[in-house]
């Protein structure tokens, strides 16, 4: 009698165990990053802004002061300064790495030699920390080491290249080094979105006389652009969070013509002690995360919709 199978009902019973079972697996798991994250997002950003409210300096202290340390910060030079050369850095850092990135990633997808060896050179940079990167370019751009001191050595003794001692040309030396370090990784998020293209489209578009330009730009780089929104969003995360780049490559100088706003909020927190002053910057900072990427985050759904509504 212990070798018959076990009634329909147990069978049941005990699948739906072992379904429950399985449902809760994930659920455990990520349990712990579910509480860590709430925890970041709701206790330490709301202890945040209440610090920014306070009369905190070099330590914490909870007494109301209103706004106080908001007016401060918008009457401190640094730090529009640091806004302005944010939104500079910004806009050239994600165009220059977008086209650069793609444009690499176009070139790969024509099935070139030795192709793995050139992922891995291009790829290569993002493996790397901001500091070194930071750090190497330093070396490469400063007139005493880099280029100017290896072209004076050849016997051209005027010549002088000072893209990171200049004022007016230091962010530029820091858009070269942020373009450097993330163009690969924006290679290979397009790359891999071309080689899922359907082939179909290509030849569709061939059988019609297009060219390839043409091809690229109005076939496949639109049938692409959720990958394109992820490579936006995480350059724009890369482009608010810049700070150790700047402070390996330029100190935030000359001056404080390369400032960013993540280089006050230290400066503030930690240097200055001005605990409200660095949380009321820290504050604005996750404002303009959200100004920035709500926009973004509308227009991927608007996309979504349309083209859902177009299938």
């Amino acid at each position: 009698m212990s070798n018959l199978p076990p009634p329909p009902a147990f069978k049941a019973r005990g699948k739906s165990r072992a379904a429950r079972i399985a449902q809760l697996i994930p659920m455990v798991v990520l349990l712990p990053t579910i509480i860590t994250t709430g925890l970041y997002i709701f206790v330490f950003v709301g202890w945040n802004i209440y610090l920014s409210v306070s009369t905190s300096t070099l330590l914490p202290v909870y007494d109301y002061a209103g706004f106080d340390a908001y007016e401060r910060l918008w009457r401190n030079p640094r730090w529009t300064t640091g806004v302005w050369n944010l939104a500079f850095f910004g806009v050239l850092y994600i165009v220059l790495s977008t086209v650069v990135g793609v444009f690499l990633a176009i070139l790969m997808d024509q099935k070139v030699k030795a192709e793995n060896l050139l992922r891995s050179i291009f790829l290569y940079p993002i493996a790397i920390s901001f500091v070194v990167t930071g750090t190497t370019w330093q070396w490469i751009l400063n007139p005493s080491t880099g280029l100017e001191a290896f072209v004076r050595n050849l016997g051209w003794d005027e010549f002088t290249f000072t893209l990171i001692t200049n004022r007016e040309t230091a962010m530029y030396a820091v858009v070269i080094a942020a373009v450097w370090h993330a163009s690969g990784f924006v290679m290979v998020m397009v790359l891999a979105a071309l080689r899922g293209v359907d082939h179909d489209m290509v030849k569709a578009g061939q059988i019609d006389g297009a060219g390839m330009m043409k091809i690229y730009r109005r076939i496949i780089l639109p049938s692409i652009w959720p990958v394109m929104i992820s490579v936006l969003i995480i350059l724009l995360q890369f482009a608010i969070k810049t700070f150790d780049l700047v402070l390996a490559l330029t100190h935030g100088g000359p001056g404080i013509s390369t400032t960013f706003p993540a280089m006050f909020v230290y400066d503030r927190l930690f240097a200055a002690g001005q605990l409200s002053q660095g949380a009321a910057a820290a504050v604005w900072m996750l404002i303009g995360l959200v100004i920035v990427f709500l926009p973004v985050m509308a227009l991927a759904w608007v996309v979504r919709r349309q083209r859902g509504g177009a299938a």
